[in-house]
């Protein structure tokens, strides 16, 4: 993965492209617009930055929800994401090229906001062109229909891919984000560089990368093609997993100290330690 790939996941490089394919870009009101009580509640965003979504801030808000009324409820969940504080501070992060940071210019994104079912969400993986492997979006739970309908959840998505997306972006390898609603129809989210800073859910980045055991999941009389891509849910409410978010609510300075990923800070708590034995 190279800085570039990370550039080009930028919501204002993609959107421009696949505009029709995705939910709406709403512009903030300016201050000239009539601010009356009835307009206000009628705006609804979800708010998203240009590299990275909100999802590990979601259980600070008071419903629990990524939508955003006023521009305190955006101000509180930027304060809460850990996601957004990589982004600031390392945008660049598992990129292998030694060439200089370029410059990010950073926007704040507000999107149309829309109930999304969590088990018709579903992560795709592209390398050289070709959609190698599909992943449940939310794959901590169990979803039914998940299970009996994935070859032709499969079906659509790979449809979608071909149509809309195939050698339309601008890289060969790179992650997407699709929802298919109730009707069958297949929506683009985002785009997401494809390495280790994106998560790879029901895979490893080791089986995406080098292109072993991803083998399609589908047998030949099931009416998939024999390049169809490998789909990944979760199988039963045995293999039911926590939320993967539970440790961004912990403060950032108790996760380093307990992972030992800021040698600097556990040097500072020692030292702290020591003086209050001292003291004592």
């Amino acid at each position: 993965m190279k800085k570039e790939h990370v550039l080009r996941c930028q919501f204002s490089a993609w959107y421009p492209l696949f505009r029709s394919l995705t939910i709406k870009r709403e512009d903030p009101p300016t201050c000239s617009q009539p601010d009356s009580d009835d307009e206000a509640e009628e705006i609804q965003w979800s708010d998203d930055e240009n590299t990275a979504t909100l999802t590990d801030a979601y259980w600070i808000a008071m419903n629990s929800s990524l939508k955003c009324k006023t521009l305190s409820d955006i101000f509180l969940l930027f304060k809460s994401s850990d996601f957004i504080t990589r982004d600031f501070t390392q945008p660049f992060i598992h990129c292998t090229d030694d060439s200089p940071d370029p410059c990010i210019e950073y926007e704040l994104v507000l999107r149309k906001w829309c109930e999304l079912i969590p088990g018709a969400e579903f992560r795709c993986f592209v390398k050289e062109n070709k959609l190698i492997g599909i992943s449940q979006r939310d794959y901590t739970q169990y979803y039914d229909h998940i299970s009996k309908q994935k070859e032709e959840i499969c079906r659509c998505i790979q449809d979608f891919f071909k149509k809309h997306i195939q050698y339309k972006f601008l890289d060969e390898d790179f992650v997407f984000d699709v929802y298919r609603d109730s009707r069958g129809k297949v929506w683009l989210i985002d785009f997401n560089p494809f390495g280790e800073v994106t998560d790879s859910l029901l895979f490893t980045w080791e089986e995406l990368i080098s292109g072993r055991n991803l083998k399609g999941d589908f047998s030949e009389g099931e009416g998939l093609e024999q390049d169809s891509p490998a789909f990944r849910c979760t199988n039963s409410e045995v293999t039911v997993q926590p939320s993967p978010y539970l440790s961004y609510r912990l403060p950032k300075d108790f996760v380093d100290l307990s992972t030992g990923e800021d040698a600097h800070k556990l040097i500072d708590f020692l030292k702290l330690k020591r003086n209050q034995q001292e003291d004592d």
